[in-house]
């Protein structure tokens, strides 16, 4: 891979990860006949892209490159990052522009709602870069999103995924005072792979902040997700489910990480869909009311229909 570094023009093409420039490349095995995705030419997916631009939104599906974007958007099915398209933090895996946001759209709120509206969704999901910049690190910012998709859309239940919010006391608590139907932050791997894949983050800080989310309001469902194939070993993802129900959590995610270019983490090795259906099985025994694994598994994805499953397996397990 080479990386342009525009020193002439007036306008310097500035790179995408600058942090990552200079990094050796890392080369991952290729890729398995078990992932394969459509690729995005569909007319539903052509109306999604033009809903999405005509309100000046960004999602997450373009900038970390889902591999699930024809099909989500297909369905008309987006995720909308707010807060700008540019991130203050530099994770080895995400494919996330890095660098120094600008300032909040004070209207984004509303854009989010009205395309919420003009796409017909019934559940929507909502996510962010992380602004370390901010004082409360978006927290308000969300809080504002939700209540003016509620105002415009008052059917629509409301995912949100958020940042771990370090060092921003009360931060958490505005956002779940908002009270949106889901409250997902992912944990991204397992403790011992934070260094050098979440250097900026602190797993048990983000563990703590799904347990306070419960405690705050314990009828909104908590939810997150790692991935795999970045060196973890077994028993270090099964430890991860046993901190995640120590917290309460009641949805897991595990996919597969996919290597966004060769300056980022390398794939350590491809699981494969028995181990996945492994993963799976054990952790409905341990106790979650929603599992999702498999190797292209994201957090957004079948976001509706696994929201609707959520709420059946807490109506059963009431009774």
């Amino acid at each position: 891979m080479v990386v342009l570094v525009d020193t002439v023009s007036s306008n310097p093409v500035r790179p995408r990860h600058p942090e990552k420039v200079n990094r050796p490349d890392a080369l991952s095995p290729p890729k398995p006949d078990w992932i394969r995705v459509r690729a995005p030419n569909t007319r539903g997916y052509a109306d999604t892209r033009k809903i999405v631009k005509e309100n000046g939104l960004v999602t997450v599906c373009e900038e970390a490159g889902c591999p699930n974007i024809g099909e989500c958007w297909d369905k008309k099915h987006a995720t909308f990052m707010i807060m700008g398209d540019t991130c203050t933090r530099a994770c080895a895996f995400c494919n996330v522009k890095t660098g120094m946001p600008g300032a909040l759209d004070a209207s984004e709120p509303e854009h989010v709602a009205v395309a919420t509206s003009k796409l017909g969704l019934a559940h929507i999901v909502v996510t962010s870069v992380d602004r370390d910049d901010l004082a409360d690190g978006g927290a308000e910012h969300f809080a504002q999103t939700i209540r003016a998709i509620r105002a415009r859309c008052p059917t629509t239940t409301i995912e949100i995924l958020t940042p771990d919010f370090l060092r921003k006391e009360g931060a958490l608590e505005i956002v779940a005072a908002a009270k949106p139907d889901v409250f997902n932050h992912n944990l991204e791997t397992v403790p011992s792979r934070y260094l050098t894949v979440r250097p900026g983050a602190r797993y048990f800080h983000s563990i703590r902040l799904l347990q306070r989310v419960k405690e705050i309001d314990p009828t909104i469902f908590t939810k997150s997700g790692i991935m795999v194939g970045l060196g973890e070993e077994r028993h270090e993802v099964l430890q991860v489910m046993d901190d995640l129900r120590s917290a309460d959590v009641d949805f897991l995610t595990i996919g597969q990480y996919l290597q966004p270019t060769r300056k980022h983490h390398a794939v350590m090795r491809y699981v494969t869909p028995d181990e996945f259906a492994g993963y799976e099985k054990v952790a409905y025994t341990k106790g979650f009311l929603m599992v999702s694994a498999s190797p292209l598994t994201r957090s957004s994805h079948h976001a509706g229909d696994d929201f609707a499953k959520l709420q059946a397996a807490r109506a059963a397990r009431s009774r």
